[in-house]
């Protein structure tokens, strides 16, 4: 009988336990281990930083829906992992052994980076947790009663551009159902060398596309920008060329800030010798295993993915949630074939796929694969793609509450696109 723990509980650790218990036969036991008790939905938390989601509407309890699939939960912070030992230690002092450890953990939040950044004690704000969102809307009213600058962007280093655009075309179109907007001068400060890149090299015409979409809802940008510090109502930026080499500083006033950070895997995990990256995300192999521990599986914003090309400042490149999907799939079968005495042949994918909200429109692209050259590079938008995410959003969170393992991006986002399995 073989014990598998998953670390981490969100969009790849829930669906890696669902699958993992639908394949695996009874004898085998499953345990996650979560810090929080709670799932969230993460690509809702821009809605709720502006009350167009309420907390308990894109969180689950976990306990409940993972006992009755007969998956046991633990709510604790892990502490620390023994791979050769095939232990890990949680931050209550209690040690689990595993015979394979699956890694969904997330990144931890680099705020730290920065100084004067972040929302714990800092001057910017996150919609990285809805922790972090909900901090936003707490602030976003104080500020609706006497409206200013505001700046949305993301630091050096960031990975993630996709809700730093989405937050921005939902905040302004917050400010103007307010009647508010010409009021609010807003600024998106980027790390991306142009506006569109995304961590991606750009994906089809996204560039003139956002470019004019931020044009029409009066943002002004700033691309190649490191953003050095952060005091109260000012972000100081230095702008590079493309180069590298300095080519204008910045101090942008704001009354509100939010900026996503950079990402670097939780310190259990990227303390263990020879598992990550020196920013502490997981080396693995084609069949998403560690190249150093053959127990060790990872998936999701954990693991280490080169960026697509080197940036004046530095990028890196997203993992979505396809891409995270096919990650678990694979883990799962892997798994699975390992138990079985057979060689791990299952295959994630580094295709990158997105239904970004823009607030009362969206847009959505595909990247296939990831890396340039592609044999997609596709990038629409339209207000299908707004109503196609609520939809994704109350799907999602269906599945996670009916312990359903079945693959939503395959079966369901890739055939509304109109590119159904192009790839096979």
């Amino acid at each position: 009988m073989a014990h598998i723990v998953i670390l981490g509980a969100g969009v790849g650790g829930m669906p890696a336990a669902y699958e993992m218990r639908e394949l695996l036969p009874k004898e085998h036991t499953i345990t996650v281990v979560s810090a929080v008790d709670y799932f969230q939905f993460t690509p809702s938390n821009p809605w709720v930083a502006v009350n167009w989601r309420q907390r308990d509407a894109i969180t689950l309890k976990i306990a409940p829906l993972l006992e009755r699939k007969g998956i046991a939960f633990i709510a604790q912070p892990v502490a620390s992992i023994q791979a050769e030992g095939q232990q890990i230690t949680l931050a209550d002092g209690r040690v689990i052994s595993y015979d394979y450890l699956v890694i969904t953990t997330g990144p931890k939040l680099s705020f730290d980076e920065v100084p004067g950044a972040g929302p714990h004690g800092g001057h910017t704000h996150s919609v990285c947790t809805v922790d972090h969102a909900e901090q936003f809307w707490k602030d976003y009213q104080a500020f609706l009663e006497n409206p200013g600058p505001v700046v949305v962007g993301a630091m050096p280093g960031a990975s993630c551009f996709g809700p730093a655009y989405e937050f921005a075309f939902i905040l302004a179109t917050d400010l103007r159902r307010r009647k508010l907007r010409h009021k609010v001068p807003m600024t998106y400060v980027t790390s991306e060398p142009y506006i569109g890149h995304l961590g991606l090299g750009g994906v089809g015409d996204s560039k003139s596309m956002l470019e004019s979409e931020f044009r029409n809802n009066d943002i002004k940008w700033i691309t190649n920008a490191k953003t050095t510090r952060v005091e109260a109502g000012k972000l100081f930026v230095t702008q590079v060329d493309d180069l590298g080499n300095v080519y204008k500083e910045h101090e942008v006033p704001f009354k509100l800030s939010m900026m996503l950070p950079a990402f670097k895997g939780i310190d259990a995990v990227a303390a263990v010798p020879d598992l990550c990256n020196p920013r502490g995300f997981v080396l693995i192999d084609e069949f998403q295993r560690s190249k150093k521990y053959r127990q060790i599986f990872a998936a999701g914003v954990c693991v280490a993915i080169p960026p697509v090309e080197v940036t004046p400042v530095p990028t890196g490149a997203p993992k979505t949630g396809y891409m995270i999907e096919t990650m678990v799939t694979a883990i799962a079968h892997n798994i699975a074939a390992d138990l079985s005495g057979q060689p791990a042949t299952a295959k994630g994918t580094w295709n990158a796929i997105c239904l970004a909200d823009m607030g009362d429109t969206g847009a959505a692209f595909v990247a296939l694969p990831q890396i340039p050259p592609r044999n997609v590079n596709w990038f629409k938008k339209g207000k299908w793609v707004h109503l196609a995410k609520i939809a994704f959003e109350k799907y999602f969170l269906n599945k996670m509450k009916s312990g359903n393992s079945e693959p939503v991006y395959e079966k369901y986002v890739l055939k509304a696109l109109g590119i159904f399995r192009l790839e096979k």
